[in-house]
């Protein structure tokens, strides 16, 4: 088992033929801003088949959406020798109850986290959703 000191989370990108997975290295460290630009310009470049090798390998997470296609949810297949991948689904309005004990709409999205149970438990990986969670439920608490 490889242990890694940074977050190295690759992205799945749709290109002509196939697909493929650039890199955020260092993802711990950085704002939703930072990242952002870099994965922009992370995906522009795949799309235009320019990045490098290393642009694309040494990822440690994966995350792949299929939401902009109205996929609700879905489960992703890891990367070796990557030990979690997360597929995130489309937003979808659906009826909830509020606190208050009143039906009000609200916008869900389906997550499912694969894991590696020889690099990551259940447990572990339930822990890591619900902190996922927390974060989607309170964007602020992820500006820096």
């Amino acid at each position: 088992i490889a242990y890694h000191n940074g977050a190295h989370i690759s992205v799945a990108v749709a290109i002509d033929g196939g697909l493929i997975t650039p890199v955020i290295r260092d993802a711990e460290k950085k704002g939703l801003a930072e990242i952002s630009v870099e994965m922009k310009d992370l995906a522009g470049r795949a799309r235009e088949r320019k990045l490098k090798p290393h642009e694309y390998m040494g990822g440690t997470f994966s995350i792949s959406n299929l939401g902009m296609f109205s996929i609700k949810s879905f489960a992703s297949i890891i990367n070796p020798p990557e030990g979690m991948i997360m597929s995130v689904g489309a937003g979808q309005k659906q009826p909830v109850v509020g606190a208050d004990g009143q039906l009000t709409a609200a916008t869900m999205m389906g997550v499912t986290l694969t894991c590696d149970h020889r690099v990551i438990g259940g447990a572990e990986g339930a822990r890591w959703l619900q902190a996922f969670k927390r974060y989607v439920e309170t964007p602020e608490s992820m500006l820096l």
